[in-house]
This record gives structure tokens, sequence and C-alpha cells, in this order.
């Protein structure tokens, strides 16, 4: 099988003998749309499979030896397993929050949900911010910033001080991100290393979310709740010094041609912003839906976007998310069914948390306790994903990520009442709350890291950025999205039945709403088709290939 490679000539911008990448050579970076694909020193012009299963084994040349690779790749961990910490956490330091800073019951919710708000509605931009500026200048001026409101937020002496230092927060989010997930793509060609890499990189969302329960309550029982982002801020700390230390600048990704889609921006930001106010705080407004300020901010959000959608598809010179990203087989569908299978897990995180406090009493230790299979899960399925990824087709692996999911909501679905039943708190986690917590895991580790896998690798690298901004926005996105859903579910019943519900029936109608949502997009995923994420050519040097026989085949037509 012939296959074409880039030119040989690709040399890595990194000064030969430094055991890291030297961050003072990012100013002699060349662009690299002038070098789009970057090959293996060794390489023929001529590709066949053994040679591409040993490149897609083998360190990336911009990763000059191990420790460079290694620490990269920990930077990039730690910046997802951070990105979790900050949402997870503080739903346990919340009830110490709300008592010391007084903070109103209507407006509880909106310290833990705004940084979810900011950073949805900013990731697209942050996105094209790195095709501009680079990815690494991004991801760590990312990280920089939520360094500096981490710590304040530490200090908030206010309600209001601490809605705005969190919702600061979240547009640090929204630039490392999108940004870490471009520069792992660029760096790492299709193979199993890049499968582990990913696999890793996956399994540090539920890490990090358990990281950040068990922060929190260990912060809240015995320190402060301030502890709680003053620990986050050491560890964002430590992800900065890594990153200038040790982010080659040969890895990053600049095109001079980008520019800022100031209309898509103007329309998108504010349009996502008002969507996901007015679905996260429907349910908690005084009249509900019914309020006039809910239900006109959905309604000027709602047309916002549509007016989005014409500037993408027809006036941005260049939008913020390309129409040509959709033109990929397979993804629109595969879209939907990321927006259902992130909001599934919004619920699942949202509603188990509550229901171990207020139903079955558990203290915030033994929550953080109970959570632990996540963690354990997440490290399991990322070693045994780097293995298997190659091995086993795409679409088996999401099947059994859409059970997972589904079971995850079913389970604390059906937890029979103690009162009724008699049955033990342990006896319920041994048989309910322990594999839903497996369950879950295996839904949101499989599917984020065999889609980041199939998105990324489909991609040609100019479309990395808007690629990266596709995943992240429909992750947040969906778990804002639905868990907004769901408070609809929840206070529309409520309503009906004239506030006659107890916390554990509210709970188990969010989790059915999981249980609704996962089996659609089951039905929905079946229909796409997955291959292996085996060694092969990137979407670049497939593109290269197909010119080369074009040119070839007038010359063998002359002869």
């Amino acid at each position: 099988m012939a296959m074409a490679q880039a030119p040989a000539s690709y040399e890595p911008d990194v000064p030969p003998g430094n055991l890291l990448s030297d961050p003072t050579t990012c100013s002699n970076r060349e662009d690299i749309t002038e070098h789009p694909i970057p090959p293996q020193d060794d390489s023929p012009a001529i590709f066949d499979e053994a040679k591409l299963e040993r490149l897609g084994r083998q360190r990336p040349d911009t990763l000059r030896n191990a420790l460079t690779e290694s620490c990269f790749v920990l930077t990039m961990l730690l910046s997802m397993m951070m990105s979790e910490f900050y949402v997870s956490g503080f739903n346990i330091i919340l009830p110490s929050v709300a008592l010391e800073l007084d903070i109103p019951d209507a407006v509880r919710t909106w310290p833990a949900a705004v940084p979810n708000l900011s950073t949805a509605a900013l990731l697209l931009p942050f996105s094209r911010l790195g095709d501009i500026y680079g990815a690494r200048g991004v991801f760590l001026t990312g990280h920089a910033w939520t360094l500096v409101w981490s710590v304040a937020a530490g200090f908030s002496k206010t309600p209001n001080m601490l809605i705005i230092f969190r919702a600061l927060q979240g547009v640090g989010f929204a630039a490392f991100l999108p940004t870490g997930l471009t520069l792992l793509a660029s760096t790492y060609r299709p193979g199993p290393r890049k499968n582990l890499v990913f696999s890793l990189y996956g399994s540090f969302s539920p890490l990090g979310f358990y990281f950040g329960i068990f922060t929190g309550s260990v912060s809240g029982e015995y320190l402060t709740w301030r502890w709680y982002f003053w620990t986050g801020a050491f560890f964002i700390l430590a992800v900065v010094i890594l990153g200038v230390s040790t982010i080659p600048c040969s890895v990053d990704t600049v095109n001079p041609e980008a520019k800022m889609d100031w209309l898509g921006t103007a329309t998108i930001v504010p349009g996502l912003a008002l969507v996901v106010y007015a679905l996260t705080d429907g349910g908690h407004a005084p009249q509900g839906w019914r309020t006039p300020y809910i239900y006109v901010t959905l309604i000027i959000g709602a047309i916002l976007l549509c007016l989005a959608v014409y500037i993408q598809g027809w006036v941005s010179e260049q939008p913020l998310m390309p129409p040509a990203v959709f033109h990929q087989k397979y993804m629109k569908r595969l879209s939907i069914v990321l927006f259902s299978f992130y909001g599934v897990f919004g619920l699942y995180l949202f509603f188990a948390s509550y229901y171990l406090e207020n139903v079955l009493g558990t203290t915030p230790i033994l929550a953080a306790a109970w959570f632990t299979p996540m963690a354990v899960g997440g490290i399991i399925l990322a070693i045994a994903g780097g293995l298997i990824l190659h091995i086993l087709p795409g679409k088996l692996l999401m099947t059994i990520s859409g059970i997972g999911f589904l079971l995850s909501g079913l389970l604390f679905a059906v937890i029979p009442a103690q009162s009724e039943s008699g049955q033990s708190r342990s006896f319920i986690y041994w048989a309910y709350v322990f594999p839903a917590m497996i369950c879950s895991t295996i839904g949101i580790d499989i599917t984020y890291t065999v889609t980041n896998i199939f998105i990324t690798t489909s991609m040609p690298r100019k479309s990395q950025a808007a690629a990266s901004g596709l995943i992240n926005s429909l992750l947040y996105l969906g778990m804002a999205f639905w868990l907004g859903i769901g408070e609809l579910a929840v206070s529309t019943v409520k309503n009906a039945r004239h506030g006659d519900l107890t916390p554990r029936q509210q709970y188990r109608i969010g989790f059915w709403t999981a249980v609704g949502l996962a089996s659609s997009a089951i039905i929905i995923m079946m229909t796409i088709k997955f291959g292996k994420a085996s060694s092969e050519l990137t979407t670049d040097e497939k593109a290269d290939l197909a010119r080369e026989l074009e040119m070839r085949e007038p010359e063998s037509g002359r002869r």
C-alpha cells in the first residue's frame, strides 16, 4: 500500500542539547503553515503499514526525550484535572460557604453554576485566539489567569465577590481547555501512543472530579472552605511552571492568516450566556419559568444563537465554528450524541452528590470515599484503553460507554427507600451506588477518549483548534443545558403536585431524565460507524497523498 510522506527537510525548532524545551526560543518559531505536517527524519517518501505502525508507537520528534514527553503529558493531565477540580468540589463546600457569606437560598446555585456558564460561552473565541497567537501561549495565560482568581476566591467576603471570582475562573478554563487539547492533538499522530495519551487525558477528568470532592470534604470539615481554592491554586501554579519549562515551542500552532470573528463572538457569547443562565436559574426563579426575566432572557438568547448560525454559515469570512467541521462524516450525529452523553454525566454528578448527602445521610468525608471508584476506575480504564483502542472497533467501545451512562442513572433511580425496604446503608452502597460509580466512569472515560481521538484525527491540522473548541463546548454546554432541563422537570412535577415532593422523589426525576436521555443517545450512536484507532496517515498526509496522485496521473497518461 503506497502512501506519501511530507518532505523530510522539516527540522523541529528545538535547540539541540536541551533536556527540556527552552521557552526563550518561542519568539523565533516559524508559522506552522509553512510546515503543516511534522514528519519523521528518516522516513522515505513512501509509507507501508509496518512503517505507519512504527510511527504510531514512537515518541514524536518535537519531544526530544522521555523526560520532556513525560513532563509535557503531565502538564496536560494536571490541566484537565484542575478544570474538573473546581467544578465538583465546590458543591461539597457550598453549605459552609453559604453559611459564612450569608448567601440567600435563591442565589445559592450561582457560585456553583457560573464557571460553567463563562466557560461554555467563551470556548470558541479562545480556540480562535489559539490559532492567532499560538496554543502554547493561550494555554499558559489561561492557567495564570485561573491562578490569580482562584487565590482571590479564597479571600471572598461577600456573595457577589465569590460569584464574580468564580466567573473569572471560568474564563481561564475556556482559555486552556481547547488549547491543551490542540497541543496534544497536534503533537501525536494516529496510533497506539496517541491512544494511550488520550486515554490518560480522559481519565484525569473523573480523577479531578474526585480530587475536588475529597479536597472540598477535608476543607469543609477540618479546615476552612477557603483552603479548597488555595489548594487548587497550588496545583495550577505547578501547571504553569511545568508548562513554561516543558512545552516545546515546536509543538505550537500559529496560523498567520487567522482572524478573530467579531460578529460571531458578539452573537455566540451573549447568546450562550443568556440561554444557559435561563436554563440554570429557571427552576429557582420566584415564579419559575413564568418569571418575566427568565423567559425574556431565554428568547433573546435563542434569537442571538439563531443569528450566530446565520453569521457562521453565510456571513463570517473566518467563522469561529467553520461549517466544514460538520462536513466530516457522522460529525453532526456524533455532536448530538456527545451533547447528550455529557448531559447524562452532568445530571448524574449533580443529583448523585445531593442524593448521597440528603437522602442517604452521608458525611462529606464518607461521600468522598463513596466516589473513590470513579477515580480508581478512571486510572484502570486509562491503562486498559491505551492497550485496546487500536484493537477493538470504536463502535463497540461507544456501545459499552453508552450502556455505562444508562446504568449509572438507572441504578440511582431504582434505589429503594431505606424506610420502606429496611436495607442498610452499606447494602445500598454495594448493590447500587458502587456499580453506578463504576458505570459512570466507564461512560465518561471511554466516550471522552474515543471521540477525542476520532474528532482530532479526522480534522486537518489547521482545524484542530476549532475541533478542540467543539469538543469542550459540547462537554460544558451539554452539562449546563441538560442540568437545566433536569431542574425544569423537577420544578414542573413539583408545581403540579403543589410542592409535595420529598428530596428523594425530586432526585429520582433527575435520574430518570438521565436514563431517557442516555437511551435516545444510544439509538443515535448506533447509526455511527467508528473504526479502530490504529496507526494511519494524518488527515493532512492523506490530502498530500491525494494531491500527489493527481499530479502523477497526467504524467502517466503522457507516457
